[in-house]
């Protein structure tokens, strides 16, 4: 061993040392004699502190070695003998090295250590890692280098294997994704289908037994369609896809998007939905926008599901920093043992196994997690028999500090007709921040009774109240002076009600209204008064809700002569499209993938009957629709000629899927399956931007 050569050169010493005090005892014996015992006990000493220390290397684990300046082996242990395959004491003066296969990233501190990670060859057995320091020691006349190290094989192996574990579970993940993109596509496709041509047929003439069974297919697909929507959200989210965007956008104009967009689901239950948005909230925030437009799609649609009489309302303001979302209903309320419990998964706010409406129960917990991510709260509170109201706060940055401009309507003097928990509200509440005396009546009889006293300058009826009993209030208004009076509708009741002119209205509006719409409308010259002394007194006996206001277009143009490009391979979805459209007056031109539309593009620019709208599926054979919108910009851009408005339509209705289509160069999206009902409000979007 190492360690007995040290201890020979240690006895040689003290041999040398007693020879040396025996020549000279005989000039002191007593001196000497003192000396030789103090030598002696010191040479005892540092042989047993070389014993200690040759036992505590022989015994560790650990690998070392000691080199000269030339690399010559100046010292190893028996770790380092068996990873060459041989006996220490062979090794002294050598330069035998280590079958190295791996070396990691050397770490190095100023006082000249390293730190080095190795994969090595040990003489027998597989490959091992080894973890080292490296470190000078002063040799006399040359500095040699101390390598220790320790095995360090299981810890790799159990690290690599996490590595290879995650990076398989990333792929899996990715694989997820592909699939659920596939089944939500494969899902959608089938159900734009079954939900559109029952749209289609409840259209047709059917008896009442008829009507029963179409509209119990339309009903389930609607919950087959939001079930799917829940599960792939909830995937998503679990998959830890939820990835948050940073960007400016009009928070105002996502507000009204959503509740338009839940209207005609509102409409059909006889219930309304209605926004209103304070007059302080920015131009622009900077946000996620489809986040927080998924935040009130979930929390304004649930309300709709749980309320049977009534309505919604969604409010938008400001509280400090914050934004905050109120949305309320008249619902059944929800019990306040289980309020706490709404936001878990798989929750609904009727738990029982007697409960009336469908669902997963993963809206709420969807949102929370939404709200949670982007630094916000959400709150509900609710009173059984009384409704429930869902309050979010969301930390949005100002990107445009300024606010829409304000109309003045100061002076004027309006009535609202309506039986109204919302949408009448939140328009005296509009009327009322404008300057103007806003009185809201429930019934055409109070209407009548108060028009006799009151010199209004405008009325806004709601023609829920009855066709004849608002026709006759419109009548009414005309004799006692009134100089605008509008009627209220929803987009299907127009068609039902004819032209406005003809019924003694002025004008209409359409359910939900927009705030630009409301003015647009008042907005006509007329003499400003002071407020009758009776609206204060009778609007106190009708107070303002905090309800939610909803958006509606100004008017519903006519879409006679709209020429329509429609690019759809699938032939069930094409004909249903195609019919929808025909119905509200549209000219649709068919292609079945994106080379076709392209030609008919180009034929129609020869023949100067140019489309006015291009409905494009995203995935179609050949030439895809993100292709063919990014084939029409060319070319558009290298004619210099007007860009046509560019929809969208996909089965995949994910944020990435919108984003591609918005940067191939489509203007809208609309996701499978068609809502046929906001066609309407669709076109006459695109004639309003024309």
């Amino acid at each position: 061993m190492v360690m007995q050569g040290a201890a020979l050169v240690l006895s040689l010493f003290a041999c040398v040392l007693a020879l040396a005090v025996f020549v000279r005892r005989g000039r002191a014996p007593v001196a000497e004699a003192a000396e030789l015992e103090h030598l002696q006990d010191r040479i005892w000493r540092l042989s047993e502190s070389e014993e200690r220390y040759r036992a505590l290397v022989e015994a560790t684990t650990e690998v070392i070695v000691q080199r000269d300046a030339h690399g010559r082996i100046t010292f190893a242990n028996a770790g380092f003998g068996r990873l060459v395959g041989a006996e220490p004491l062979t090794l002294i003066g050598s330069t035998r090295q280590v079958v190295e296969l791996e070396r990691g990233v050397p770490q190095s501190r100023p006082d000249g250590v390293r730190r080095i990670e190795m994969r090595l060859q040990p003489a027998e057995g597989p490959p091992r890692w080894f973890s080292f320091i490296e470190m000078p020691v002063n040799g006399g006349d040359q500095t040699h280098w101390l390598r220790a190290g320790y095995d360090i094989t299981e810890r790799v192996e159990a690290a690599r294997s996490l590595d290879e574990a995650l990076s398989r579970a990333e792929a899996a993940n990715v694989a997820k994704s592909r699939f659920l993109a596939t089944v939500s596509h494969e899902f959608r496709t089938p159900l734009n289908g079954i939900l559109g041509m029952a749209d289609l047929v409840l259209d047709t003439g059917l008896d009442a037994e008829q009507r029963t069974y179409v509209e119990a297919v339309r009903t389930s697909g609607k919950a087959l369609l939001t079930l799917i929507d829940g599960i792939l959200d909830f995937s998503r989210i679990e998959a830890g896809r939820l990835d948050l965007a940073a960007e400016p956008f009009d928070l105002a104009g996502i507000a009204e998007g959503v509740v338009e967009l839940l209207a005609p689901r509102a409409q059909d239950k006889g219930i309304e939905i209605a926004l209103d948005i304070a007059d302080d909230i920015p131009r622009s925030v900077i946000g996620d926008a489809d986040r927080v437009r998924q935040i009130l799609v979930n929390l304004a649609g649930n309300a709709i599901k749980f309320t049977s009489e009534g309505g919604v309302g969604v409010e938008v303001r400001r509280d400090g920093d914050a934004i905050v979302l109120s949305i309320s209903d008249t619902g059944p309320g929800i019990p306040e043992a289980r309020i706490p419990i709404l936001f878990e998964e798989f929750e609904q706010g009727d738990g029982s196994a007697s409960r009336r409406h469908e669902g997963t129960g993963l809206g709420l917990a969807i949102t929370r997690r939404l709200v949670t991510r982007m630094g916000g709260r959400i709150e509900a509170t609710s009173q059984v028999g009384r409704g429930s109201t869902f309050m979010v706060s969301l930390p949005l940055t100002t990107a445009d500090a300024t606010t829409s401009p304000s109309a003045s309507l100061s002076g004027r003097q309006v009535m609202i007709v309506a039986a109204s928990p919302f949408q009448a509200p939140y328009l005296a509440r509009r009327l009322a921040r404008s300057g103007a005396s806003a009185l809201v009546v429930p019934t055409v009889e109070a209407g009548l009774d108060t028009l006799a006293g009151i010199p209004f300058d405008a009325i806004i009826v709601d023609r829920a109240l009855g066709d004849v009993a608002v026709r006759s209030l419109a009548v009414e208004a005309k004799r006692c002076g009134v100089r605008c009076s509008l009627v209220l509708l929803s987009p299907f009741d127009r068609r039902e009600f004819g032209a406005p002119g003809a019924a003694g209205f002025d004008s209409y509006l359409v359910k939900p209204v927009r705030t630009r719409s409301l003015f647009d409308r008042l907005l006509e010259p007329a003499r400003a008064a002071e407020p009758h002394p009776e609206i204060a007194a009778r609007t106190a006996e009708f107070p303002l809700a905090d309800p939610v206001g909803t958006e509606s277009t100004a008017g519903v143009p006519s879409n006679s002569g709209t020429r329509v490009l429609l690019a759809e391979d699938n032939p069930i979805n094409a004909l249903l499209a195609t019919k929808a459209l025909e119905r509200i007056g549209a000219t649709v031109m068919h292609a079945r993938d994106g080379l076709e539309a392209l030609a008919l593009l180009a034929e129609s620019v020869r023949t100067g009957e140019a489309f006015d709208l291009a409905l494009i599926d995203i995935r179609m054979p050949g030439l895809d629709g993100l292709e063919t919108a990014r084939r029409i910009r060319i070319v558009e851009a290298a004619a210099g000629v007007r860009p046509l408005h560019l929809v969208a339509l996909t089965a995949n209705a994910g944020r990435d899927d919108e984003r591609a289509a918005r940067e191939a160069g489509f203007d809208g999206f609309l996701a499978k399956p068609l809502n046929l009902r906001a066609l309407p409000a669709l076109m006459d979007r695109h004639a309003q931007a024309a």
